[in-house]
C-alpha cells in the first residue's frame, strides 16, 4: 500500500500567526506530519509528500525517514488539486492507496479501521461532529450523496476528516479525471473534489469514526484541542502506570 500526504499549502488562516506550514507543528514532542510518516511506515506503508510552501522546513521535520517528495511550484495559485497530480506518477494502480491532507492528526485507531475497509472508494467521516466543523457530508446507506462547507444543519450527519483509501481497480480511472482535471485548467479544486464527481454515478463510501480522536488543524483552537488530547492521554497512561 501506499499513501500520499498533501503539505504544499500555505495555510493562510493560522500561517499569519506561526509562520511556518501547519504540518510541521510540534504534537507528542514530533512533527506532526513525521508523527503520521512515522505511523504509515510502521504498518508497511509507503509515503510520498507533495511540498510547497516553506518546503525546507518539512524536508527537516521528515529527515531519516523513507519518503518520497513531489514539489507543487505553483502552490500559491492552485489548490490541492494541483499537489496531487504533481504527484501522480506515485498511484499505482497495482496498489491501494491512502490519501489525505497533511494538517491532520490520526492515530492508529483510526488507520486500522481505514485498512480493514474493503470498499473500493472510502472518505473518512465523523458523525458525532456534526453542528460545528469545517466540511460537511450527506450520506445515504453509508453512500456520500450530498458534500459541501455550506450544507445546512439538516441536510448534513458528518463531518469530513481529510483522509481517504482507494483500492487498486479504483485507480486507473481515478488518475484519468486528475489530469483531465489540470486539463480543464480547474487547480482551484481540491483533490476530494475528483471523487466528488464520480459519486454521481459510482458510489463514494463515508466511513464512520465517530468515537475515535482526530484533528484538522485550520485555527489555532484546533492546534490546542489536539495538544490537550495527547496531554489528558499521557496523563491517564501515568495514572494507570503508578497502579
Amino acid at each position: 500500500m501506499r499513501a500520499i500526504l498533501m503539505a504544499a499549502g500555505v495555510g493562510s488562516r493560522l500561517s499569519r500567526s506561526v509562520k511556518k506550514p501547519k504540518c510541521v507543528l510540534d504534537v507528542d514532542e514530533m512533527p506532526l506530519i513525521r508523527h503520521t510518516v512515522a505511523m504509515l511506515r510502521q504498518y508497511d506503508i509507503d509515503c510520498a509528500v507533495v511540498v510547497g510552501y516553506c518546503r525546507e522546513m518539512v524536508y527537516e521535520a521528515l529527515k531519516g525517514l523513507e519518503v518520497r517528495f513531489y514539489h507543487n511550484p505553483f502552490y500559491k495559485v492552485t489548490n490541492s488539486m494541483g499537489s496531487l497530480w504533481f504527484a501522480r506518477d506515485y498511484i499505482d494502480p497495482n496498489q491501494d492507496i491512502i490519501l489525505g491532507n497533511a494538517d491532520v492528526y490520526w492515530g492508529e485507531d483510526v488507520l486500522e479501521l481505514l485498512l480493514a475497509d474493503q470498499r473500493d472508494a472510502v472518505m473518512l467521516s465523523d458523525a458525532s461532529r456534526v453542528d460545528v466543523g469545517d466540511y460537511f457530508f450527506r450520506t445515504d446507506n453509508g453512500r456520500i450523496v450530498a458534500y459541501g462547507k455550506e450544507l445546512t444543519r439538516e441536510c448534513r450527519d458528518c463531518e469530513y476528516v481529510g483522509l481517504a483509501r482507494l483500492k487498486a481497480n479504483f485507480l486507473p480511472n481515478f488518475k484519468i479525471r486528475i489530469s483531465q482535471c489540470i486539463e480543464d485548467e480547474l487547480y482551484d479544486l481540491w483533490w476530494e473534489n475528483v471523487l466528488y464527481n464520480y459519486a454521481v454515478n459510482y458510489p463514494i463510501y463515508s466511513l464512520d469514526v465517530g468515537g475515535h480522536f482526530w484533528g484538522e488543524i485550520d485555527y489555532i483552537e484546533d492546534y490546542e484541542r489536539i495538544l490537550n488530547h495527547i496531554c489528558q492521554k499521557k496523563s491517564v497512561c501515568v495514572g494507570e502506570g503508578a497502579r
